[in-house]
Formats: C-alpha cells, structure tokens, sequence
C-alpha cells in the first residue's frame, strides 16, 4: 500500500467518527456508565459472596458481620446509577442543522467519555472491593480480630470508584450543547 492510500483510510475513519450523532456518543456513554458499573457490582458480590458462603460453614458467626463486603460491592452499582442520571439530564434537544457543530460534538464526547470512565473505574472498584471482600471473609473465619484491619483497606478499595465518579462528573461539565435559536 501506499503513503496516500493510508493517510485516505485514516481521513475516512475521522469522517465517520465526526458523522455519527452526538447523541448516539451521549447514549452510550450512559449505557456503560450504567452496565459496566452493575457488571463490577455484580462480580464483586459473586466473588465476596461465594468465599463468605463457603467460610460460614466453618465459622457460622461470619455471615452477618461480613455483609457489609456485599453492601460495598452493591454501591459500586448505585455510583453508575447516580452518573447515569446525572449525564442524561445533561442530554438537551439541539436543531437539525446544529447537531454536527463542534459544540454538540464536544458535548457528546464528553457525555461518552464521562461515562466509559465512570463504567471501568466501578468495574475495577467491584473487582478490587470483591477479592478484599473475600478475604475478609475467609481471615474473619480464621481469626476474627483481623476483621475491622481489613475492613479498613475495603474502604480504601470502594473509595476507587467515587474516584471515577468524580471524575466522570467533572469530565461531563464539558457538556454544553448549542443554544436554541430563538
């Protein structure tokens, strides 16, 4: 291939990039902030859950204590609801002939990026509150005096995503569409 055939295929790739609605950006951005977050909630408590299931039968006096693993793990969720309604209320109806201005662009661009940032850092916060949530678990059953020393180093795990959290809501302050004509 030639130079100027690579430099054609990359100049169409920034025109698709540039020709897909803003909003279609926005949309998606939301989702992942939303899916992504449930799917680090989700994999948390399955990781915690299934080591608290299993130390319990040893040390039945775990299971009410180390709830609060599953309780940490179910917030990371609550963190990709709250962003994805705060980036939806974001959202604003532009006119046809505006929706492709640098403006609405920027905007959409922010709504997605906000939202893949918010997504993976509560993915990375359900996996990391996860395994430290089993652990938890599993050292409680042993010994319970480590209890609360690890339940320290999960705070520090859950505080990863309102990280993202704050970021994301700064990121999405860049959203600014195009006024309305009046």
């Amino acid at each position: 291939m030639s130079g100027s055939a690579m430099v054609g295929d990359a100049s169409s790739w920034s025109r698709a990039l540039v020709k897909i609605s803003p909003y279609t950006f926005s949309a998606v951005g939301i989702a992942i902030a939303i899916g992504v977050s449930v799917l680090g909630a989700a994999w948390g408590i399955y990781i915690t859950g299934s080591s608290l299931i299993g130390a319990a039968i040893k040390a039945p006096r775990i299971t009410s204590k180390n709830l609060i693993s599953v309780i940490f793990c179910e917030a990371v969720a609550i963190y990709g609801v709250i962003v994805a309604i705060i980036l939806q209320t974001k959202l604003e109806s532009v006119p046809t002939a505006q929706i492709y201005a640098p403006e609405s662009l920027r905007a959409g661009y922010a709504i997605f990026a906000s939202g893949i940032i918010v997504g993976f850092a509560n993915l990375v916060c359900g996996l990391c509150v996860g395994v430290i949530g089993s652990s938890c678990a599993l050292s409680d059953a042993q010994n319970s005096s480590l209890f609360v020393k690890i339940l320290v180093i999960e705070i520090f795990g859950s505080a990863l995503g309102l990280f993202g959290v704050i970021v994301g809501i700064i990121m999405s302050a860049q959203a600014t569409w195009p006024a309305k004509a009046v």
